[in-house]
């Protein structure tokens, strides 16, 4: 086992992050003590710890926010670099960077978790509250909702005061109006989508007269009965009759399935959908019989692509074949839809390097393609096993030689300084 030893006030800010990952590290690998008295107890005393933990990440991530240094490595946002670079989910990052930027307005808050009479729930729950706020009121508001959870209110409770807090303060500015989702219904339709955890969807929204009418007579002739053993409810009928509509109703819907040549000449090689869901080779190929089949090397209608450098702007043809190999940005990391994308020239048009073929072309979010145009020692390039380029984002310190991106055919992610 390793042995730590400092003197904690004199260490430094490093000094003590790294005996704090040695300290973790090392209980980590502790079994837990087979005392339920005991383990609840500890857990307790962890728990505080943690919560001091995360106010000293939160003063870090404040930091990195205002300066922006995560650009310099890539990165578009202070949220992106807390999923990418530490798997954060998404709800979890905007809640610690909400923590980060308030907490300077919070002196109560700062100094109640630092002195661990406060948990990190009751300290984002109040930062989430207080965010529209101004530094007056978010001072009053601060009393408050410190006070509810001093009397033991839940965080979902204090959540709650916080937004009636809001609406009072709305109020007495004179912005007496009802909440956004009410003023919405009674102004114009509008639907909001919400993903569940399983792949799902919540789906919310409001309709006005002609808009529903629109509903009404597309929706209703299909979510009848479809018999009498149609044991559905009408809420069932309905979603399956917006699936349809969705889908294209009698029209056959555009569905792409990758395949290789040899698993439509009788190999057993399986196809794929465009989100990597494998589709057995025999159905390929009766999925082929009836479909308009479009090669990577001509579009429809045989529309070439290869252009070289006659041409700069990719056709539409190239860019349906490159939305169908890439999902999202070509960038480690970055999920902006690939749909959303631009197209890149790998090697740098502007360099007379990358004409405008298929196999020099890749999806790149503008903000990423900009950075990479500004940024090409910063950038390691390489093809995947399926053919895709594969844009990784260095530190700033990486650098190649010739100060030009390293194109790469095989899958490796070590790079050469």
């Amino acid at each position: 086992m390793n042995s730590i030893v400092a003197d904690l006030h004199s260490a430094s800010t490093s000094e003590l992050v790294d005996a704090a990952a040695a300290i973790a590290a090392e209980l980590a690998q502790r079994p837990a003590p087979d005392s339920g008295a005991a383990c609840m107890e500890l857990a307790e005393e962890l728990a505080t710890a943690a919560d001091r933990v995360e106010l000293a990440l939160a003063g870090m991530i404040a930091v990195v926010d205002r300066t922006g240094e995560m650009k310099r490595w890539g990165l578009a946002s202070t949220q992106a670099w807390l999923r990418c670079r530490m798997g954060m989910r998404e709800g979890r990052a905007k809640e610690r960077i909400v923590l980060a930027r308030q907490l300077p307005r919070l002196e109560q808050v700062t100094a109640r978790l630092a002195a661990g009479q406060l948990s990190y729930g009751y300290a984002a729950t109040i930062a989430d509250a207080v965010q529209r706020l101004g530094d007056e009121d978010c001072a009053s508001a601060e009393d408050i909702l410190l006070t509810a959870a001093g009397e033991g209110l839940s965080a979902g409770k204090v959540a709650r005061l916080g937004t009636k807090i809001h609406d009072l303060v709305a109020e007495r500015n004179g912005e007496d109006k009802p909440p956004d989702d009410v003023v919405r219904g009674y102004e114009r339709s509008w639907v909001t989508v919400s993903r569940s955890l399983d792949g799902g969807c919540y789906v919310k929204g409001w309709l006005n007269p002609e808009d529903t009418a629109i509903l009404d007579g597309t929706l209703a002739p299909l979510a009848k009965p479809a018999g009498t053993d149609d044991r559905r409810d009408l809420g069932e009928r309905t979603a399956a009759a917006l699936s349809s509509v969705l889908a294209g109703g009698h029209k056959a819907s555009r569905v792409t399935v990758i395949a290789n040549l040899d698993t439509l000449s009788g190999g057993d090689t399986p196809g794929w959908l465009r989100d990597g869901t494998p589709i057995p080779a025999a159905q390929v190929r009766r999925i082929a019989l009836t479909a308009g089949i479009s090669p990577l090397i001509l579009g429809p209608d045989h529309e070439p692509l290869y252009l070289g450098h006659a041409v700069r702007i990719a056709s539409a043809g190239q860019r349906r074949v490159l939305e169908t190999l890439y999902d999202t940005c070509a960038v480690q990391g970055c999920e902006t839809p690939g749909l959303l994308c631009e197209v890149d020239h790998v090697e740098g048009w502007a360099l007379g390097n990358s004409p405008t073929d298929i196999d020099k072309l890749a999806l790149c979010c503008g903000w990423h393609n900009r950075w990479k145009h500004t940024h090409p020692d910063q950038m390691h390039i390489f093809k995947n096993d399926a053919g895709r380029y594969v844009y990784r984002a260095l530190p700033p310190d990486a650098r190649f030689e010739r100060g030009r991106p390293a194109i790469r055919s095989d899958h490796a992610t070590s790079w050469a300084a």
